[in-house]
């Protein structure tokens, strides 16, 4: 599959990861397997061309992933377990019921385990998929330090408690991403990547339908837009049919998201959210000009640096699974 690649330089700041105040980043490095799996990059790529070949719309939904698997108990692939008799894992909480792609991580692990195998963690397998499911889908390229390990408990309350909720405003979503060392910058970079990908009704219908006692539809919502997302989503409680986060350019990482969320088109409230702080409404007007979509691209590159660093395991922490969705 033939593509063209948008490089960030980033390496500056990819090596600062092994100087790092953090004990856990201070072990991360690019060219972790370089001695025992030293093809794990581009065994990764192969395979993911092959996969977002074949199924384009994959890409939100595998970037999706690593999101939910940082936010809970760091970047240990904890997203990845299937629930076990006694313990309801996160996959099946209720803001990842609708998470996608495991069959592919299942595929991209298999893969490393025949080349190189009990080396690399589904930890590291996600982190590189989702950059290059960013890759693959026309944005920017940034390099992944690797070392991290696979963590053995995953807890769907941890989950339903810690997630950045849809409906979140910009003080919530500060705090909870503030709990990850992650600040208001990366907040409004990293809801870029509602660029790629689609959502179900449930997720932003309560927008359309009964917003509150004195509006029966979100006021912040252009109303042309509100009316066009009702003839697709016809109640709260429609589960089936599906809107794109980015409409017409859902499958194409771009900066065309934050034209939308300045235009008051922003699916979610927590998109609607970035107007109404002067420092994220700042960033959602430059970017939305056309005229930085350099800007933005290496700022994505940084900010994904940044939450592929959180709260991993590292050494003799953790383990490396087998497969990715049972511990060993």
């Amino acid at each position: 599959m033939a593509i063209k690649v948008s490089v960030v330089l980033l390496l500056p700041l990819a090596m600062l990861l092994l100087v790092g105040n953090s004990p856990a980043v201070a072990q991360l490095e690019v060219g972790y397997y370089s001695k025992t799996c030293p093809n794990v990059e581009a065994i990764v790529r192969e395979e993911m061309e092959k996969i977002i070949s074949a199924a384009p719309s994959l890409a939100g939904p595998l970037l999706r992933l690593h999101f939910h698997d940082c936010f809970v108990r760091g970047c240990d692939a904890s997203v990845l377990l299937k629930s076990t008799e006694g313990n309801l894992a996160e996959r099946d909480a209720k803001p990842n019921k609708s998470l996608r792609g495991f069959g592919s991580v299942d595929r991209v692990k298999a893969k490393l385990e025949a080349a190189c195998p009990n080396t690399v963690s589904c930890a590291d397998v996600l982190t590189l998929m989702a950059r290059d499911a960013v890759v693959l889908a026309k944005g920017p390229f940034w390099p992944v330090a690797l070392g991290r390990r696979d963590g053995k408990v995953s807890s769907a309350t941890e989950a339903a408690d810690q997630l950045p909720p849809a409906n979140g405003d910009v003080p919530l979503l500060t705090k909870i991403f503030a709990s990850k060392e992650l600040d208001l910058k990366d907040l409004v970079v990293l809801s870029g990547a509602h660029t790629l990908g689609t959502a179900h009704c449930p997720s932003y219908a309560s927008r359309l339908y009964n917003f509150s006692s004195a509006y029966s539809t979100d006021p912040t919502m252009d109303s042309e837009y509100a009316e066009r997302l009702r003839m697709r989503c016809k109640s709260v409680g429609d589960k089936a049919m599906l809107s794109e986060m980015d409409p017409g350019s859902y499958k194409t990482f771009d900066t065309s998201y934050y034209r939308h969320v300045a235009k008051r088109r922003g699916l979610f409230q927590s998109d609607a959210a970035l107007l109404t702080d002067a420092t994220t409404r700042e960033y959602v007007q430059r970017i939305a000009s056309g005229k930085f979509d350099d800007v933005f691209f290496k700022d994505f590159g940084e900010s994904m640096i940044k939450m592929g660093n959180v709260g991993v395991l590292i050494g003799v922490e953790g383990e490396i699974r087998k497969k990715c969705y049972i511990v060993n």
